[in-house]
């Protein structure tokens, strides 16, 4: 295999637990038939109340398998991934034919996809046109009085002070919240019901508050004068209100980055609706951060597996903005390969400089990737505290509840470790230990 994974990054991959564990079932080479590996793909045939065809896809850890489970992967894919973890159960070989067609297949696929985005016609129909501005107006209209109206309520709001707010019912913000809702403003919307969550929550919730409704304020006010602001930052305004982009428009206006990516640390957060997943990646030669969004409904399994601890040479296209974060794989170029080093900064006050540096070109950013080399982890006040040390003594607190897992792998010395910092907090998100990958953290 191009890769050898761990089986911590294989079982990983399992949608739950309970696939996890019949994949671990499976791990036995009695129970499989025509086993072989390229630096492609790797392959088997699984005995269960039929014969299974299972293939994965080395690049993208794309699965197939010709059961038929609902479930992706599904344990015959974690099973034949958890042998293969061992490379003496899986002989290297030329692949069958059912795996070079299905291989040929995703290779047509991804060519033809390619050549619809090249041949794909600029103009629209000019009646479509028309249609398509007509619309576009009419939802100006609204999101600008939705603004407008918005402004006003937080006038009020600080006008009449804050000490109220921690008595109001949760409709007092959903109200508000489905205001813009119907103005045609989701991005305003989503902001409004996180706030919600602040008052009381903490002795500092005031100052909190009074600190996001600034970056809200800051948000309205630059949308009505957002023909006066420089045009990346007009696109982080209007994708903040509410104007998403589909994927041909952020290929079509996104910076490209070709780079040898290395996929440092995923956090996966379940609501009520669904999931979604973050990851983050940074590139080993322009040292540049990206985001990579997920989202799964009613137990949808997520587009793309990414696995943590690995580097591939891609093509990642940002979505466009004065700061960019977000980000999708474009292109995928050679195989997948184990992380064993983890470029970053040498002490917090650089990490911290580099996060200021970013609000300074866009400050409505609330999570950034944080790596930091040489930092010890710290426990305090028996174990309800936790920090990592730098080399000149500054420290950050650490949330989550790895934080035993992550002692026990340092051994109480320095190691590397890559985070998701929101201005307050650090989640550890992994950690390089003696030249190997280790993931921390997990679904909130």
């Amino acid at each position: 295999m191009g890769i050898q994974l761990t089986s911590d990054q294989v079982l990983a991959l399992a949608p739950d637990s309970g696939s996890a564990a019949n994949g671990k079932k499976l791990a036995n080479p009695r129970h499989w038939k025509s086993l072989g590996q390229s630096e492609e793909a790797v392959w088997g045939e699984c005995q269960g109340s039929a014969l299974y065809q299972v293939q994965v896809e080395l690049a993208s850890m794309t699965v197939k398998c010709s059961c038929p489970s609902h479930k992706f992967p599904c344990k015959h894919g974690l099973g034949l991934l958890l042998l293969s973890v061992d490379a003496r159960n899986v002989p290297a070989s030329e692949p069958p034919e059912w795996v070079r067609a299905w291989l040929a297949k995703r290779a047509a696929a991804a060519e033809q996809r390619v050549t619809r985005t090249e041949q794909k016609d600029a103009k629209t129909a000019p009646e479509e046109a028309a249609k398509a501005a007509k619309r576009a107006e009419k939802r100006l209209m609204l999101v600008q009085r939705g603004v407008a109206s918005l402004d006003l309520w937080m006038s009020d709001l600080v006008r009449n002070g804050l000490a109220s707010v921690e008595s109001q019912p949760a409709t007092f913000w959903e109200r508000q919240a489905a205001a813009m809702v119907d103005a045609q403003a989701p991005g305003l919307a989503a902001r409004l019901r996180q706030m919600a969550g602040i008052p009381g929550a903490s002795r500092k919730w005031p100052e909190k508050l009074l600190g996001e409704l600034g970056r809200l304020a800051l948000l309205t006010h630059s949308f009505a004068r957002i023909e006066a602001l420089d045009v990346a930052l007009q696109e982080d305004v209007r994708q903040l209100v509410g104007w998403a982009l589909k994927e041909e428009e952020v290929g079509e206006r996104g910076a490209r980055v070709l780079d040898d990516w290395l996929v440092l640390g995923q956090h996966i957060v379940d609501e009520d609706r669904g999931r979604t997943q973050r990851t983050w990646l940074l590139g080993a030669e322009t040292r540049r951060p990206a985001l990579l969004l997920q989202f799964s409904f009613m137990g949808q399994p997520f587009k793309e597996q990414l696995l943590p601890g690995t580097a591939q040479r891609a093509e990642l296209v940002f979505w466009p903005g004065a700061a960019p974060l977000r980000a999708r794989f474009d292109a995928r170029h050679g195989e997948l390969r184990p992380l064993t080093a983890m470029p970053g900064a040498d002490t917090i006050h650089a990490a911290l400089a580099a996060t200021t540096a970013t609000l300074a070109r866009q400050p409505w950013h609330d999570r950034f990737l944080c790596v930091l080399r040489a930092v010890t982890p710290v426990c305090a006040e028996g174990g309800t505290s936790w920090h990592v040390v730098d080399r000149e003594g500054a420290a950050l607190p650490l949330v989550e509840d790895d934080h035993w897992r992550l002692l026990t792998l340092s051994g109480g010395t320095a190691v590397d470790l890559a985070g998701e910092w929101n201005s307050e907090t650090l989640r550890p998100l992994g950690m390089i230990a003696e030249g190997a990958y280790h993931a921390l953290g997990g679904a909130a």
